[in-house]
């Protein structure tokens, strides 16, 4: 059965649904202090602001810090249709260093959707336009809704 297309008003409102929910069981992104800036059918913006708890030996904010930001924003745009999606491979270069106080912008954009796979593009910057890291993920969608019961997008 060929599930019905959703109009966009109706996608926008799945994906802020979706993310909404996600983000309500996400502990990991509330305890990074991750914020949603936005969530559309495969994109989002999130950001998060360099803690003092973030910072590695070089008092520089810590690699896994930044790749947890681009892997959330990864996450809620590949979730964004409310198919559980997973990711499968990812990459990161990092760029430049982020310095504590700063608040770090991670944005995902869809490359390609195809069956079960996609492939995503996220770039961390600082709130100044600096250019932080460059994030590639690789998702793998799975049997279940994000939000079961709800209609989504073919």
């Amino acid at each position: 059965m060929t599930e019905p297309k959703l109009s966009p008003a109706e996608a926008q409102a799945l994906a802020d649904a979706t993310a909404e929910a996600m983000y309500a069981r996400d502990r990991a992104a509330q305890a990074l202090g991750l914020k949603i800036v936005r969530v559309q059918p495969g994109k989002s913006l999130l950001t998060m602001t360099v803690r003092s708890d973030m910072v590695n030996g070089h008092h520089i904010c810590h690699g896994g810090m930044i790749f947890s930001l681009a892997d959330t924003a990864f996450a809620y745009a590949c979730n964004s249709y409310n198919k559980n999606t997973v990711a499968s491979a990812c990459h990161i270069d990092f760029l430049a260093p982020a310095k504590e106080g700063e608040t770090l912008e991670a944005e995902a954009v869809e490359q390609s959707a195809s069956g079960r796979t996609g492939v995503y593009d996220i770039t961390v910057r600082t709130t100044h336009g600096k250019t932080i890291a460059l994030f590639r993920g690789k998702s793998y969608r799975i049997n279940g809704e994000v939000i079961a019961g709800l209609q989504q997008a073919a």
